[in-house]
């Protein structure tokens, strides 16, 4: 078995593969100050509730854009599970042409999800939109170059923002709005958080095809936390929320031939 870890801002999203196939998924918060003893206690937890024996853990992988906590998740990996990690960062095989200026810059997430889409996407230019903390586009080839993309901040982000910075403005629930023009101030910020969003992806598109980056129209993946939000705007043709879990089993696999 082998365990994948997507550290974000906000959470730790897991995975625990048997045979190439999902048994598990879990997630933990992110903080900075987490030690090794209490994650090796958590993941050792979690797979003893789940009825996975975690002596039967082969090998673990780890893509984080959190670098506070990699000393800590290293440790707790070969502590209590008596394995060095696999971290995808620079440097590594990933079967991708980054084509960004300084190719270290691009976050452990973006390749990893990168990497699932052209193995399960062969052949095609594809889009991933992945809804998170910070909402990131990305742009892949059909020969598997890494163009690139857009970031901006997240729908919790936004919503935080507009908290910080007036005097009037309040945390509301993230959801699907029922209405598109607002009936109270919770409804309004409902509806700017999930409009934004919505144009931003629809924008990207555009330029991508009015710049001509692609040679066909290309594949939207959908994914992260919040894309489920908008499985009904036809904005996908796939939401795949494990996307940066299956990239970093196989780079994984692409590193450990």
């Amino acid at each position: 078995m082998i365990i994948c870890l997507d550290v974000g801002n906000t959470h730790i999203f897991g995975g625990v593969f048997n045979n190439n196939k999902y048994i598990l998924t879990f997630r933990i918060d992110t903080h900075s100050g987490i030690t090794s003893d209490q994650f090796g206690v958590f993941l050792k937890n979690v797979l003893r509730e789940n009825n996975v024996d975690p002596d039967n853990v082969q090998n673990i992988s780890i893509g984080s854009v959190v670098p506070s906590i990699d000393y800590s998740l290293r440790s707790a990996c070969i502590k209590y599970f008596h394995i060095t990690p696999f971290f995808l960062k620079a440097g590594v095989k990933t079967g991708l042409m980054i084509k960004y200026y300084n190719p270290s810059e691009v976050g452990a997430d973006r390749i990893a999800n990168a990497i699932a889409a052209v193995e399960q996407f062969p052949d095609q230019d594809i889009i991933i939109a992945d809804f998170g903390t910070a909402t990131v586009f990305c742009a892949v080839t059909a020969n598997k170059e890494y163009l690139g993309g857009a970031i901006l901040p997240g729908m919790r982000l936004s919503m935080e923002a507009l908290n910080k910075g007036t005097a009037k403005l309040f945390p509301v629930e993230i959801i699907r709005p029922n209405n598109t023009v607002g009936k109270s101030t919770t409804e309004s910020i409902q509806s700017g958080l999930y409009l934004s969003q919505i144009g931003a992806m629809r924008e990207f598109l555009f330029r991508c095809k009015e710049n001509h980056y692609f040679h066909s129209d290309p594949l939207i993946l959908g994914t992260g936390g919040f894309s489920h939000l908008f499985d009904q705007e036809n904005l996908f043709h796939a939401i795949m929320p494990n996307l940066a879990l299956h990239g970093l089993l196989l780079a994984l696999e692409k590193n450990s031939l």
